[in-house]
This record gives structure tokens, sequence and C-alpha cells, in this order.
């Protein structure tokens, strides 16, 4: 990246960026709907503890990468070598997979209140049906580039923090007006249930959820060569944004119960319910505020949608080296988009759509089931950049940077303190107690070995092939890139 193009952006820009990428309205409702109010004090701590550290250390992987595009495969790359960062840059675009079966249910909820004010009664069949064509005409739609998606989603997303504003002043006031909550935000109804095993492992469980939703570190890293004021402003930002985020999420999540009891938010249609009911108690009729709310989650869902569908097989498929995957795969169509690849993408979704939908009763079971998959296989690529981080400052501590997020020591007990959180919330994510055991098997455990089991095999496969023809490059690749920067 040439130095005319540092410093282009300014830190009120990247903490509106920040918040944007990070903060997610339905979040709220997922994790009420789960844990109840506990999910408060647990969004602001997450936020604290994981979202602030984890931006610092993709920052310091920028200042190692500073001179390349500095994604997840070059992050990785720097300590662990080329193996370790196609395990990371392969799981950041598995994981997708399972993020389009938790989204593609919500878009025909939402679309449902948009068109009849209402959620539409579906069998599971028609859901998975609705779901597959939905999908294909995302995956048909992005491979056209399709660039006005970008202002759908700018939209939808902005909207969604003002409904959000909206909903935490309405409910403010309606409380300080003298309506009782239907659950108190009390310290012992915030407080997590650990009565028993099952429900203190599903509160680990759930913080998967937690976590999901204070994520996105990673896309704000990248911008640290490109802000005015360097590291000090950057570091200032993500603080302020992460108590912005945090603070958000943590004061919604203590509202949502005013007009709701606890217990009786469903994962499926909170979202109208909870909201609906605050606008309702200030004269404005459910049919017109589930309308509105359905059209702007509608517009950022859709948004997201098509973003996501094309955004990472492209990444993936450009970033990883060449010789991976055969050139057919990997060519890019006239709009710069690999459409063999998302047409594959499509295929090995159509199955991840399917499978839950056998084993769950209605809308509420399919997307929690959706959604827990989603949040704990999410888990696996910050998992693997923490430890590449831990390796980094473990065994390469004096490679030049410009950014260090303080001493060896402070670095290390950071990156095992969240390698030890994540292992033990992946753990619990991935096998809930509450789900059939044959699902948990087949889609949690099987679909995670199987694929990143196929991604280390397909490797090796490239590996030993480079080794035939060009040793030198074969031992290049797998080699840490730091050395290269230390030499």
């Amino acid at each position: 990246m040439s130095s005319e193009k540092r410093g282009t952006i300014g830190s009120f820009a990247l903490l509106g960026m920040t918040v944007a990428a990070v903060f997610g309205i339905k979040n709220i409702i997922n994790n009420n709907a789960a844990i109840g109010l506990a999910a408060a004090p647990s969004f602001f701590f997450a936020t604290l503890l994981y979202f602030v550290p984890y931006t610092l250390v993709t920052a310091e992987f920028v200042g190692l990468n500073k001179d390349s595009e500095s994604g997840v495969y070059a992050w990785v790359k720097t300590s662990m070598g080329g193996r370790w960062a196609f395990l990371t840059a392969f799981s950041y675009w598995f994981v997708n997979l399972f993020f389009f079966a938790s989204v593609l249910p919500n878009v025909i909820i939402y679309a449902s209140y948009v068109f009849f004010g209402a959620n539409a009664e579906l069998s599971q069949l028609w859901i998975t049906i609705i779901e597959i064509v939905v999908f294909a005409i995302a995956t048909w739609v992005s491979t056209k580039g399709a660039k006005w998606i970008g202002s759908i989603s700018s939209f939808g997303s902005t909207a969604a923090l003002g409904l959000t504003a909206v909903f935490i002043l309405l409910s403010l006031a309606a409380a300080f007006g003298g309506v009782e909550f239907a659950t108190a935000p009390t310290p012992a109804n915030m407080a997590p249930d650990m009565s028993n095993f099952a429900t203190a492992w599903g509160f680990f469980g759930t913080l998967a959820w937690i976590i999901q939703g204070v994520g996105g570190a990673e896309s704000v890293g990248v911008f640290l060569n490109d802000l005015k004021g360097g590291v000090k402003a950057f570091v200032r930002t993500v603080v302020i944004a992460g108590l912005t985020i945090g603070l958000l999420y943590a004061g919604a999540s203590l509202l949502v119960n005013l007009f709701i009891p606890e217990g009786s938010v469903a994962i499926s249609t909170g979202i109208f319910d909870v909201f609906g009911a605050v606008f309702a108690h200030f004269g404005i009729p459910m049919e017109v505020s589930t309308r509105v709310i359905g059209l702007i989650l509608l517009a950022a869902t859709l948004g997201s949608l098509m973003m996501w569908t094309s955004a990472p097989i492209k990444v993936f498929f450009t970033e990883i080296p060449k010789g991976v995957f055969g050139s057919k795969i990997v060519e890019l169509n006239e709009h710069g988009i690999p459409a063999r690849a998302a047409w594959l993408q499509f295929a090995i979704v159509v199955p991840i759509l399917i499978i839950p939908a056998l084993g769950s009763g209605n809308l509420d079971d399919l997307l929690m089931i959706v959604t827990n998959m989603t949040a704990a296989t999410a888990l696996l690529p910050p998992l693997l950049i923490l430890l590449a981080y831990f390796m980094l400052r473990k065994n390469f501590d004096a490679a030049p940077r410009g950014f260090r997020m303080g001493s060896r020591s402070f670095g290390l007990v950071v990156a095992a303190f969240l390698l030890v959180v994540f292992c033990f919330v992946l753990i619990c994510g991935t096998i809930p107690l509450d789900q059939p055991l044959w699902l948990t098997l087949v889609y949690n455990v099987g679909g995670v070995v199987v694929f990143l089991g196929l991604a280390v095999m397909w490797y090796n496969r490239y590996i030993n092939r480079l080794r035939e023809t060009d040793p030198e490059a074969a031992e290049n690749e797998l080699r840490p890139s730091v050395l290269d920067m230390m030499e």
C-alpha cells in the first residue's frame, strides 16, 4: 500500500464503520430468548474481554503485514506457515456456509411481516424449498456483481441502528413514565442459571452467540494503516467503539422484558413482539410497526445475504496460493466473481439447509439449531488467529512492527486466556444437551470434522504436488513468513 493512501480515514468514520460492522439488532432477541436477562451483562463483558483485545491482535498482524492486503491468510502465515493459514482462510469460508442456514429463515419471516403483518405458518418442507429458491436467486444475483446491494445493506444496517436507538429511548420513557417491567432487570434476574449442569452448559454454549454478536474485529483491523493519527488513534477508537457496542447491546437487552416477560420471547418473532409492544404503548399500531420493522430487517438481511454470498468466496479463492484449486473454479467472470465457486457453494449449502429441518418441529426449533451451529463454527477462525498470535509472541516477538499489544508476557497471557475460553465455549456450543444426538453427531460434529478434514487433505495434496515440481517453493509456503521479515 503506497504512502499516498495512508491517513485517509478519520477516527469518527472508523468508529461508525466499526459499530455498523459489529452491531446486529437480532442478536439482542436471540440471546434473550436463549438466556434471558443474563444476556445484558454477558454482552458487555464479552465486548471488554474479547472484542477490544482481539481487535488489537488483528491490528498487530496488520502492522506486520503492512505491505500486503492483510487478510487472515497472511496473518496466520506470519507465525504458523501456509498450512495453518489455508485452514484459517478455509474456516472463514466454511463457517459462512452455516451462516446462510441461519439467515435464510429470517428472510421468510421478515418478508411475511412486510406483506402480511404476521409470520406466515409454513411447513418445514415449504420453508426449506423457499430457502433453497431464495439462495439460488441470491447466488445468481451475486455472480452479476450487483453493486446496488451495498446501498441496500447500508440502508438496512443504518436503519437498524436507528431503530435500536428509538427502541431504547421509548422504552426508557415508558419505564420512567411508570410502566412496570414484566421481568425486572434485577441482579438476581441477570445472573445466569447455574443451578444444574444442563443449564450451566446451555449458558456457556450460548456464550458462542454472544461472542459472535460482538465479533467482526478482523473487518476493522485492516484500516490501521489508513487511519489519521496512526496506532494511538486506532487503539483509542477501538476502545470507544467497543464500549459503544457493549452499551448498545447491554442497554437494549435490559429493556427487552419491559412488556414481554422473560421466557416468552421467541427467537423467530420476538423482535416484532418486543419492539411492537413498545411502539404500541405510544399509540403506534402493531400492524404499522411490524411492517416497518420487517422492511428494515428484510433490507438489512437481503443486503447481508447478497454480500456474503459473493465476498467470502472471492476472498477465499483468490487469497490462497494458485494451484490449491483448479483454474476453472477460481476463474473470475466479467464481474470479478468466481461464478463456478459460487454455484459450488450453493450445492454445498443445500444439504446444510435440509439436515436441520429434519430435526426441528417448528421455525423456532430450526432457528435455534442453525443459530447455535453458526455461532459455534464462527469461533473457529478467531481461535486459529489467536493461536497464531500466541505463537508470534512466543517464538517471533522480536519481529519489527509498528504496534504491539503490551509486553511479550502480557500478549501471551491475553492470547492464552482467550484460547481457553474459546475452546471451552466451542465445545459447549457444538454439543448442546437439548438437541437430538443424531443431529449433533451429523450436523454439528460431523459438519466440522468432514469439512475441516477435507480441507487438510486437499491442502496436503497441493503441497505434495508442489514438492514434486518445486521443493523450494513448497518449503517457502510452509514456513512462517515472519522469518523473511527478521532476516
